[in-house]
């Protein structure tokens, strides 16, 4: 069967930066294999980042403006990646920055406009991939899942450590997945306290000490109460979880420590609650906190000795998320299903993701 080359885009909630993972796919006796040929993180510049982070504070006019804007310079990161790596991709899969999202509102709102991206790069441009699912009733998240299956089948759990946590298994047949809840996000807000974008090794993590008042009250938010499927993200985090943190005078080391154990708590709650008795495990973790030392060592003292825990090569830590972006982009161009509604809660499998050709 043919293969494909596609550029998957990622911007996580974390707001770090743009992921860019130029992957060749092909499919033999059913199977789907997958190669991450070129990758690079561009990390936004104090600008983009205060935009992206204030977008939702925005006028629909300033919206709208920011949409385009940021589709272009989507563009033109890829654009320069496309010319440093001497790459051939055939089309562009883009998540885009989520601004808005609001299922039980029957609304999601992803921008990075797919045509402007589209017209720079001058390929087609696949994006907007959660709409569709969310008119159908769906989450609209989480998406990998699609991916965790088909190309990393081999793990019984896959565990994604972006700005929220997410999780993937499979359970009576079906692939389930959910965000479990609040991850880098907390952990990177705290750090600009002080200067930095991020706790490298959690080191700052490891000096501190636990804040028992801080703990309880994170891990009593109705979220956590909630059953799947769910989704969340940067709006929550706003209403729900920063209050409570900024509400506490102590020091920043403290509270890293605190977050680092209430990421871990929660992570245990839901890996246990799905283990099959007596089997030995297997959980992948990905996403930027794979790369936090003391949380993984945390994590590994709270979790279930019949749970091995994987932490794969820096390139898949990375670029898991850009890759299977890329995948429901190749997904989409066959027409194949790319979102799982038993993942999602939407009445039926869909095909997800909007197409865009050059002008």
């Amino acid at each position: 069967m043919k293969g494909y080359k596609i550029i998957g885009l990622m911007s996580g909630t974390s707001l770090d930066g743009l992921d860019i993972a130029f992957c060749h796919f092909k499919k033999e006796n059913e199977q789907w294999f997958f190669d991450i040929e070129a990758a690079k993180s561009i990390s936004y510049d104090q600008n983009m980042r205060e935009s992206l982070k204030n977008a939702v504070h925005l006028s629909t006019e300033q919206l709208l403006r920011l949409h385009n804007q940021y589709g272009k310079w989507l563009g033109e990161q890829t654009q320069l990646f496309i010319s440093e790596k001497k790459i051939n991709p055939q089309a562009i899969a883009s998540h885009g920055h989520t601004v808005f999202h609001q299922p039980q509102n029957g609304f999601t709102l992803q921008i990075g406009s797919g045509q402007h991206l589209s017209n720079v790069v001058q390929l087609p441009v696949i994006c907007d991939f959660r709409v569709g699912d969310v008119a159908l009733g769906g989450q609209g998240a989480p998406l990998v899942p699609i991916g965790d299956q088909l190309l990393f089948a081999e793990f019984d759990f896959c565990l994604n450590l972006g700005g929220i946590s997410n999780i993937s298994f499979e359970k009576e047949g079906k692939r389930i997945a959910y965000d479990i809840g609040i991850a880098n996000m907390i952990l990177n807000h705290l750090c600009r306290k002080i200067g930095k974008n991020y706790d490298h090794n959690g080191n700052l993590a490891k000096n501190g000490k636990l804040l028992p008042t801080l703990l309880e009250r994170l891990n009593k938010l109705p979220y956590y109460q909630t059953e799947y499927p769910k989704s969340t993200g940067f709006e929550w985090f706003s209403k729900e979880i920063l209050p409570i943190v900024e509400s506490i005078d102590a020091k920043v080391e403290d509270l890293l420590y605190t977050a680092v154990h209430h990421i871990c708590e929660q992570i245990k709650i839901n890996v246990e609650k799905h283990l099959y008795p007596f089997k030995k495990q297997k959980l992948l973790i990905t996403g930027g906190g794979a790369l936090n030392t003391f949380l993984i060592e945390t994590l590994k003292e709270k979790l279930d000795k019949q749970i091995e825990i994987i932490v794969p090569e820096k390139q898949i830590i990375e670029f898991k998320e850009a890759l299977i972006f890329a995948f429901m982009g190749v997904l989409r161009l066959e027409n194949q299903i790319n979102i799982l509604s038993s993942v999602t809660g939407a009445r039926k499998d869909s095909c997800g993701g909007i197409l865009f050709l050059p002008q």
